[in-house]
């Protein structure tokens, strides 16, 4: 059952002003001839196999991936990234995959994931406290994919996890930044408009993700709203992080005469108004969320923190 939330809404679009979001892979920096011996070794960190570059970090591939068990986990792993909703599908409550916003499983330039396990544990404000690897894979488990959290002992948990620390070789573990990620984010999110945001839809989105917004397949089109996209905890359901996903990302090949990357911010802004303006599921602990206070504006949703300072 979906609901909407109206009031969630309407403070959404009263207040749409700074926010952040998304990912991608920052192109490599040409070295100056001026560059020091310590300047270059800033870029660089050591891992097991030698130093890595930390302007442009690339995983291994997954044709090198090692034999045995620990082989075939990092394989599973990768099989639940791009077929999430249909593998386990009794831990997912839409048709969504974690590849729906992390491209090729977390490989490619729309929001990777490269290097994650590197930078957990850490603290999450949304959360209120420091997050594991695991508890950040069950978030995106009850937000984006609307579902309920995998047995931390599950052999899908330990899959994921795999998979991950794979496409994380030779990251320094506790590295504070990955300087190849480049995260989507609209800091500054103009007054969106919403009537022409639904026009940019239907000229340019509509082949992938249908006209009602139910999407052709979760790796080529996902569900923009309805039972079968994230709910409203999900990241994506702020306008920012929808916003500046967009508008790095959409379209993945020119459609309407708009090419990737192309949108301005008022563009962006007005598709991902017209988006989050859609039903989309509910998440029953929504009102937990940033414990210690600091929500962002653009939360489409009231917390219990913020009421206790009324």
């Amino acid at each position: 059952m979906i609901k909407k939330e109206k009031t969630g809404w309407k403070k959404l679009s009263m207040v749409v002003v700074a926010m952040l979001v998304l990912a991608g892979c920052a192109t490599q920096q040409t070295a100056q001839p001026t560059s020091t011996a310590s300047e270059a070794k800033d870029k660089t960190a050591s891992g097991a196999s030698g130093a890595i570059n930390l302007d442009s970090y690339t995983p291994p591939s997954m044709d090198k991936v090692p034999e045995g068990p620990l082989g075939e986990s990092i394989k599973y792993g990768h099989k639940l990234m791009n077929e999430t909703s249909t593998v386990i599908p009794e831990y997912t409550g839409n048709k969504l995959s974690c590849s729906s916003c992390h491209g090729n499983a977390g490989m490619d330039a729309t929001s990777p994931l490269t290097g994650v396990t590197a930078v957990y544990p850490q603290y999450i404000p949304r959360s209120g406290k420091v997050v594991t690897i695991e508890d950040r894979i069950n978030g995106c488990f009850q937000r984006s994919m609307n579902g309920k959290p995998l047995p931390y002992n599950s052999d899908e948990m330990r899959a994921m996890v795999a998979y991950l620390s794979y496409i994380s070789t030779d990251v320094p573990v506790g590295i504070k930044e990955r300087p190849w990620i480049e995260k989507n984010d609209m800091k500054s999110v103009p007054q969106p408009n919403v009537a022409n945001g639904e026009a940019l839809f239907q000229k340019s989105c509509l082949q992938c993700h249908a006209a009602d917004g139910s999407g052709t397949g979760p790796n080529s089109g996902p569900a923009l709203w309805g039972d079968n996209s994230f709910n409203i905890g999900a990241g994506m359901a702020r306008i920012s992080k929808a916003a500046g996903y967009i508008q790095r990302n959409m379209p993945l090949g020119e459609m309407g005469g708009i090419k990737q990357g192309s949108l301005t911010d008022q563009e962006a802004a007005d598709l991902a108004a017209y988006i989050l303006s859609k039903p989309r599921p509910d998440f029953a602990k929504k009102a937990q969320d940033w414990p210690a206070g600091g929500v962002p504006k653009d939360v489409p949703y009231e917390v219990d923190s913020a009421k206790k300072k009324q």
